[in-house]
């Protein structure tokens, strides 16, 4: 999801942050943290600011490039109980296995620093940290609060309005949404609305109170109507001709972007970085964003930190992890990685608010996407499996119908492989 770098500052403004932010407790003895990370989360040049207020304290970053790896480590580390960090960075579409394993960390809540409170957070950021029992498992790191980005000269093209506010009117709801793509591909002689069915399906399926499971774990697709309703909302587009039937990321993906294959794109916050890079120069301001997405708001990506129970350092640990999820730290990371802030008092500061994109035709993305941060609701349970669900279940079925498959046959084995998953 860390598509896109910033320049970092330099260590002597991170010194100078960790002076005038809030620090955890020096310690006179000599000891090392462990901070286990994946991709960027623009931490490298916080730390040597922290160790510096910190006499004793060494901070050792592992850092793994690909998060798929990084997880399945993870996940074999608290099978066996061996070789985790002091402080283990999780992301979202893994959450749901780690809060299952809850015994495993400790509470936050407990060991943290009484002056971190829930209302440090937005409220959803701070609740889908939280494991069944209620121990506060993660502390939030960034979000991907989602919007919708779109070429204006493909919609121009096509006698479809471009500018914001009749833009956000036309993506104000699914419905519309699809709708809109229906005439689309008719005023484009079967120009494709969308890249992928998988990608605007998983954000359809984020927004419902009740995903794939329910809170006892259990498969929901037998009696959950809404989560039909979606399936038949999309497929039908692709049916339509709306789905270019490319798979977001990889090669097909990419050279849509840069050829102009589709008009429209899921775009969490962090998207912007990924478009830029595999649209290229050829294509500046031919994209556009504004703060509007289908039916509300919604969020995809992002990470906590969380504090192994194993951790002979649980309350140190706790407290670095608190300082690097500061607002403070946060907006610096922001700066350093594009890493979207998920604290309250980072949404006023000017830095983000004044944040522009050239490539976008100059739209101020930091106001775009507080706004649609402030558009989630209540974070949807996620039980173990689920990020498995969409990843092998899901997006295959999804590309088969793409492919002239029968969405209604594909939907009972849609039902088949969840049942194998989750049994």
């Amino acid at each position: 999801m860390r598509k896109f770098r910033r320049t970092l500052a330099a260590v002597t403004a991170a010194v100078l942050l960790v002076l005038t932010g809030g620090c955890g407790p020096a310690t006179p003895e000599s000891f090392t943290l462990t901070l286990a990370t994946f991709g960027q989360f623009g931490y490298d040049d916080l730390i040597p600011g922290y160790e510096f207020t910190h006499p004793g304290l060494t901070i050792r970053q592992v850092r793994t490039e690909q998060g798929g790896p990084y997880h399945q480590d993870l996940l074999a580390k608290l099978q066996s109980g061996q070789g985790l960090a002091d402080v283990q960075a999780v992301e979202e579409g893994h959450l749901a296995d780690v809060l299952a394993q809850s015994a495993k960390f400790a509470d936050l809540a407990e060991v943290g620093p009484p002056d971190v409170k829930p209302g440090r957070w937005l409220e959803w950021k701070y609740e889908a940290g939280r494991s069944k029992d209620g121990k506060l498992v993660g502390y939030g790191t960034d979000i991907g609060p989602l919007a919708l980005c779109y070429r204006k000269d493909l919609l121009d093209a096509a006698g479809l309005p471009t500018d914001p506010g009749s833009v956000k009117t036309m993506f104000a709801t699914w419905d519309s949404y699809f709708k809109a793509g229906e005439r689309y591909v008719k005023r484009s002689k079967g120009k494709a609305w969308f890249d992928s069915a998988a990608q605007n399906f998983n954000a359809m399926v984020n927004q419902l109170p009740v995903g794939y499971l329910d809170r006892q774990d259990r498969p929901t697709l037998a009696t959950n109507t809404a989560l039909e309703a979606a399936w038949n909302q999309v497929t039908t587009a692709v049916e339509q001709g709306q789905s270019a039937g490319l798979t977001a990321f990889a090669d097909d993906g990419n050279a849509g972007l840069r050829n102009g294959t589709f008009a429209t794109k899921v775009c969490p916050s962090w998207m912007l970085g990924a478009i830029e890079q595999e649209a290229g120069t050829a294509n500046a301001g031919k994209w556009a964003i504004t703060d509007a997405f289908p039916d509300g708001g919604g969020n995809w990506g992002g990470s906590y930190l969380t504090v192994p129970a194993a951790s002979p350092h649980q309350r140190e640990a706790a407290a670095l992890a608190a300082w690097l999820t500061a607002p403070e730290q946060q907006l610096h990371a922001f700066r350093a990685s594009g890493n979207f802030p998920s604290q309250v008092d980072a949404f006023t500061s000017p830095d983000l608010l004044s944040e522009m994109n050239g490539y976008f035709g100059g739209a101020l993305s930091g106001q775009v996407f507080v706004a649609q941060a402030r558009k989630v609701g209540k974070p949807q349970y996620k039980g173990p499996g689920d990020g498995k669900i969409q990843e092998t279940v899901v997006a295959p079925a999804l590309k088969a119908v793409e492919q002239g498959a029968d969405p209604a046959a594909v939907w009972q084995q849609v039902k088949l492989g969840v049942s194998q998953v989750v049994p």
